[in-house]
């Protein structure tokens, strides 16, 4: 397979990750999800909670300081959040000169936005199936999940369109968009094996 990147953005429940990884396996390539969460760790020497707190995060009121970041990373007159996204686009960026691999959200589609070998998808799906994956997947509680999957939904948006100035599940944005409500997994896998395949 020549170099290939597939980014995939997901609704929270619709499966996303999960086919993010069995696509990775099929075609025998890296997958980065919270891996990606560990190189930027590394990177810059701060916590993986700081990077996973900041995703959720989209105007710069992280109950963090600047100070915490190591001298390896240039601070100045950026909050901390844009600093993450910074150094987090940095990694996906090299992850993606590496080879071909699955990147599963970050904004990768548009961190990747000028790279020719990517193939940029989102997953959606109904938010009654959103919930029961939530619940049976996930171990949700059921007497909220509805609210929380709205909610992670609405954090994933706002973090996306504060960084990329785009509206995140828009179509334009994306070379397939798919419901996981109306398809298995692993039939949503083998399309986007093929569409990889014949890209």
């Amino acid at each position: 397979m020549d170099h290939k990147i597939i980014t995939i953005s997901r609704q929270y429940g619709s499966g996303g990750r999960i086919i993010g990884k069995k696509l990775a396996d099929e075609l025998g390539i890296p997958f980065y999800d919270n891996e990606l969460i560990n190189l930027a760790a590394e990177k810059t020497g701060l916590s993986k909670e700081c990077f996973k707190e900041a995703e959720s995060v989209s105007t710069g009121n992280l109950l963090l300081s600047l100070t915490t970041l190591t001298p390896t990373v240039d601070s100045y007159g950026l909050p901390l959040n844009e600093k993450i996204f910074l150094v987090q686009s940095q990694v996906i960026k090299e992850v993606a000169e590496q080879g071909s691999c699955v990147i599963v959200g970050r904004s990768a589609d548009y961190v990747l936005s000028e790279n020719p070998n990517c193939i940029n998808v989102f997953i959606h799906a109904e938010l009654e199936d959103r919930v029961k994956r939530a619940v049976e997947l996930y171990g949700l509680d059921a007497k909220n999940v509805e609210s929380a999957v709205l909610k992670t939904d609405k954090k994933r948006a706002g973090y996306y369109n504060y960084f990329t100035g785009r509206k995140w599940g828009k179509l334009e944005n994306y070379d397939l968009s798919i419901n996981t409500s109306k398809i298995s997994l692993d039939d949503v896998v083998y399309i986007l094996k093929t569409y990889v395949e014949k890209r």
